[in-house]
C-alpha cells in the first residue's frame, strides 16, 4: 500500500524499519494503520504513531514524499514503514532559484558593483572578521531566495541538532560534536544524555599538565636530557589540521618566542623520504614521538610508529619507549602492547571526525608541546567564537551560513566545480590543503543521506596557494579560462614587517595591493573597447580581453594569531557543514576512502610474497600485473641472513646500517 502526500506537504511520518517484534499485537497494527491514515497528510506524526514506531525501534523523519507499508509477520497489512526523502532539488525554493538564474545570467559584476546599497548589504562583520561577498553573482533577491532554500532545508534545525549531540552522522550512528572540543568549562553540550564538556576538559587539563612538564624540563628523556624535539605521527586529519595551525603560528612573534629552542615535525606518509625529512637533524635522546591513531590500527600511522620506535630503541634501548613515545588514542590495550605507558595516552571520542579533530588532543598535544597550552587555549577560544555565531546568529547575518549558501549557488546552479582558496599571507600556506580535506572528504558524495542518487551537483574541488605565488601559477586559468570562484584572505597587520627606505610601500602593503586588485580584476575584466582605447593592436585584442564577471569573496582578519586562526578554521568547518545540510548529504562519513585501502591489503600480501620468496605476481588484472612486475624488477629482493632494521643512511650515520644486499634497499 502506498500513501501519497500532497505536493505542498513539507513533512510526513516516515521510517525505514527494522523487523518489528514478534510480540506486536493485532491491535497495535491496527492502531498504526489508523494513525498513519489520519496523520500522513499532516505536518507531523501523531503521538500514537511516534510511540508505536519508537517501541518497534523504528525511526521518524521529515521532508518525505511518500510512505509505504510492507508485509508484517503479525499484521499482514504492515511490517515496516519504508520512506523516501524529498530531495532539496524538488522543493519550490530550489526551483525558484533555477528560474532566477536566467535573470542573473543577464547581469555583469561591473554593473552590480555600481550599486552602493547592494555592496553595503553584502559586507558582514563578526568579532573582527570581515567578509565581503559583493563580488559574488548575486542580488538582494538572490540572497532572499538562498535564505528561503535554507529554511526549506531546515538548516537552523540541523545546526541545532548538531550542537545538541543528535546522531546526525546516520551511516555510522554517531553524533558530530567537534564544537564541544572548544567549549568553555561552564558550557553544557550533551551526547546520549551526558554532558561531554567535563570529559573534554579532563583531557585538556591532562594535556596542560603533561606538556608543561615537558616544556619546563620536569619530564625528560631516558638519558636525562630535555625533550626539545617532537615528531607527531598521523595521517589525514591527524596531520593536515595540526600542520595548518603550526604553520600559521610559527612566525607570529608571540608564539615564536614561546617556541624558542623547540622543533615540531610531522610524519604522515609511509614514503621513507618523509621519514628521512622528519628525522633529519634530530637525536633520539632529545626527541619525543606523538603517535596519533584513534584505534591504534591505522596502517600507515602504525608502520611509521614502529619505524620511529625502532629508531629510538636502536640508540636508547627498549626501555626508552615509555619516556620518548606518547599516544593520542582510545585503544589503551594496543597502546600498552606497543610499549607506551597508557597513562601517557590522551583520549578523544567517536563523535570527533578525523578532519575535525585538530581541536582535540590530536592537535592540542603537539601544538601545546611546541607553543605552550595557553596558545592552544587561545586557538580554541577563537574557534568557539565562530561556533557561537554559527549557532545563534540569524541566517541573514551568519557568516558560515552565507558562505555555504553562496557555494551551493555557485556549484549547483552556476556549475562551478572548483573553488580557489587564496590567502595573501604566507603563514596560511597550509590552509588550502587542510580545507581540501575538510570540504572534499565531507561533501564529495553522490547520494543523499538516505541513499538517493543526487540529481544535482554537490561538492567541489578545493585548491589554493598563497598570493602572490598563485598569481604566477594558476591565475591565468582563473582570469581567462574556467570560472573558478575564489576566496581572497587578507591580514591587516602582518606577523612580520619589512619596509625599505626609498620604497613607496612596505612589503606587506605590496602584497595587499595585489589582494585588492585581483578581486576587482576578476569582477570587472577588461573589454575590447578599453583595449582599443589603449592602442592595443587588433590581433592581440582577443588575447588580452578579460571577460570578468568571475565571482570571488574577500575576507579580512585583523591579524593572524592563535585566536584568529581558530576563527578561520571554524568558519570553513561550518561553511562545509552548511553546504552538506543544504544538499541533504552526510558530511561526516567518508566511505570513499575505504575501497582503495582494502584493495591495498591484497597488493601488500603479494608484494611480500614476491620480495621475500620470489613468488610470481598473480590474481590481478593485466594492467596491475604489468606495473607490479615492472616495479618489482627494479627493486632489491629482501633476502636477509637475519632480520635487521634498515633506515636512511643519512639519518643513522656509521657502519651499523644493515642492508639486505650490497645495494641499499630501494
Amino acid at each position: 500500500m502506498l500513501l501519497h502526500t500532497p505536493a505542498a506537504s513539507s513533512s510526513v511520518p516516515i521510517a525505514t524499519a527494522a523487523a518489528a517484534s514478534s510480540s506486536t499485537s493485532q491491535e497495535s497494527c491496527h492502531r498504526l494503520l489508523a494513525s498513519v491514515s489520519s496523520s500522513v497528510f499532516s505536518a507531523s506524526p501523531s503521538p500514537v504513531l511516534r510511540r508505536f514506531l519508537n517501541t518497534q525501534q523504528l525511526s521518524l523523519g521529515v521532508g518525505q514524499q511518500h510512505l509505504r507499508i510492507a508485509h508484517h509477520p503479525v499484521c499482514p497489512m504492515a511490517t515496516a514503514v519504508v520512506s523516501k526523502s524529498a530531495l532539496i532539488s524538488e522543493t519550490p525554493a530550489w526551483n525558484s532559484l533555477k528560474s532566477h538564474l536566467g535573470h542573473i545570467n543577464k547581469t555583469h559584476l561591473r554593473d552590480l558593483m555600481k550599486d552602493k546599497e547592494r555592496c553595503e548589504g553584502m559586507i558582514k562583520e563578526y568579532d573582527g572578521v570581515v567578509v565581503d561577498f559583493s563580488r559574488q553573482r548575486v542580488t538582494h533577491e538572490t540572497l532572499e531566495k538562498l535564505l528561503a532554500l535554507a529554511k526549506e532545508a531546515k538548516l537552523k534545525e540541523k545546526i541545532e541538532s548538531m550542537f545538541n549531540g543528535e546522531h546526525i552522522n546516520k551511516t555510522e550512528g554517531r553524533a558530530v560534536l567537534h564544537v564541544a572540543l572548544r567549549a568553555p568549562r561552564y558550557e553544557q553540550i550533551s551526547c546520549d544524555g551526558k554532558n561531554v564538556v567535563p570529559d573534554v576538559w579532563e583531557v585538556l587539563d591532562k594535556i596542560k599538565d603533561f606538556t608543561d612538564r615537558v616544556r619546563n624540563g620536569t619530564w625528560v628523556g631516558v638519558t636525562g636530557k630535555p625533550l626539545t624535539d617532537v615528531v607527531a605521527i598521523g595521517i589525514g586529519g591527524s596531520f593536515l589540521g595540526p600542520l595548518f595551525v603550526h604553520t600559521a603560528l610559527q612566525t607570529e612573534p608571540g608564539t615564536a618566542k614561546s617556541s624558542k629552542g623547540r622543533r615540531l615535525r610531522f610524519l604522515s606518509n609511509v614514503d621513507p623520504v618523509d621519514v628521512a625529512c622528519a628525522l633529519n637533524g634530530l637525536e633520539q635522546e632529545t626527541t619525543l614521538v606523538v603517535v596519533v591513531s584513534k584505534t591504534f590500527t591505522t596502517a600507515e600511522t602504525m608502520l611509521n610508529a614502529r619505524t620511529l620506535r625502532a629508531w629510538i630503541t636502536s640508540a636508547l634501548g627498549s626501555e626508552a619507549v615509555s619516556k620518548h613515545m606518547i599516544a593520542v588514542s582510545t585503544n589503551l590495550k594496543l597502546v600498552k602492547e606497543f610499549g607506551i605507558d597508557p597513562a601517557n595516552a590522551f583520549a578523544f571520542w567517536d563523535w570527533v571526525g578525523g578532519r575535525y579533530s585538530v581541536c582535540s588532543a590530536v592537535g592540542a598535544v603537539p601544538l601545546a608541546l611546541q607553543y605552550g597550552f595557553e596558545t592552544v587555549q587561545k586557538f580554541l577560544e577563537g574557534a568557539w567564537s565562530i561556533d557561537k555565531h554559527y549557532r545563534n546568529a540569524p541566517l541573514e547575518e551568519n557568516l558560515p551560513v552565507l558562505l555555504g549558501l553562496l557555494t551551493v549557488w555557485n556549484v549547483s546552479f552556476h556549475g562551478c566545480s572548483a573553488m580557489a582558496i587564496l590567502p595573501y599571507c604566507q603563514a596560511l600556506q597550509k590552509l588550502a590543503p587542510h580545507i581540501q580535506q575538510v570540504s572534499m572528504e565531507s561533501n564529495g558524495k553522490g547520494v543523499s543521506i538516505d541513499g538517493e542518487t543526487l540529481p544535482y551537483e554537490a561538492g567541489e574541488i578545493d585548491f589554493g596557494e598563497p598570493g602572490t605565488n598563485g598569481q604566477h601559477s594558476f591565475y591565468q586559468l582563473i582570469h581567462q579560462g574556467r570560472v573558478v570562484p575564489c576566496d581572497f584572505i587578507g591580514i591587516i597587520k602582518s606577523q612580520q614587517s619589512v619596509y625599505l627606505k626609498g620604497e613607496i610601500v612596505s612589503n606587506h602593503d605590496e602584497l595587499m595591493c595585489n589582494f585588492f586588485a585581483q578581486a576587482d580584476a576578476l569582477a570587472y575584466g577588461k573589454t575590447r573597447e578599453e583595449l582599443r582605447a589603449e592602442g592595443v593592436p587588433d590581433y592581440l585584442i582577443p588575447h588580452k580581453t578579460f571577460t570578468g564577471n568571475r565571482p570571488s569573496l574577500s575576507m579580512l582578519l585583523p591579524t593572524l594569531d592563535a585566536y584568529t586562526t581558530g576563527q578561520l578554521l571554524a568558519l570553513y568547518e561550518h561553511r562545509v557543514a552548511t553546504m552538506g545540510f543544504i544538499w541533504g548529504i552526510n558530511s561526516f562519513d567518508q566511505w570513499g576512502v575505504e575501497l582503495g585501502k582494502s584493495l591495498a591489503t591484497r597488493v601488500r600480501t603479494q608484494m611480500n610474497a614476491a620480495r621475500t620468496k620470489g613468488e610470481p605476481v598473480q590474481g590481478f588484472n593485466y594492467s596491475t600485473t604489468t606495473l607490479l612486475n615492472r616495479y618489482l624488477k627494479g627493486k632489491t629482493q629482501l633476502l636477509y641472513p637475519e632480520p635487521h632494521d634498515v633506515f636512511p643512511s643519512d639519518i643513522i650515520p656509521g657502519t651499523d646500517n644493515i642492508v639486505p644486499t650490497e645495494k641499499v634497499e630501494q
